[in-house]
């Protein structure tokens, strides 16, 4: 979270983390951002950490958090 959150500010974008709940990060982004924010998010979270296993992710978005599930 803190290697996104630094990769947020470089790129310039204008989405904002909001929370971590479990295993979960919930941001608020610009329509227009969605698929830059996506394509951050997937690459960032799963190079976090060198494992023997892959490390996967999956995204989904909606105008309220319950919208998103």
């Amino acid at each position: 979270m803190i290697d996104l959150a630094k990769r947020l500010k470089e790129e310039k974008l204008a989405a904002t983390m909001l929370l971590q709940v479990h295993d979960e990060l919930v941001f608020e982004v610009p329509e227009s951002e969605l698929p830059r924010l996506d394509a951050l998010v997937k690459e960032v979270m799963e190079q976090a950490v060198a494992l023997h296993v892959p490390l996967l992710t999956d995204s989904n978005w909606g105008k309220t958090w319950y919208d998103a599930k």
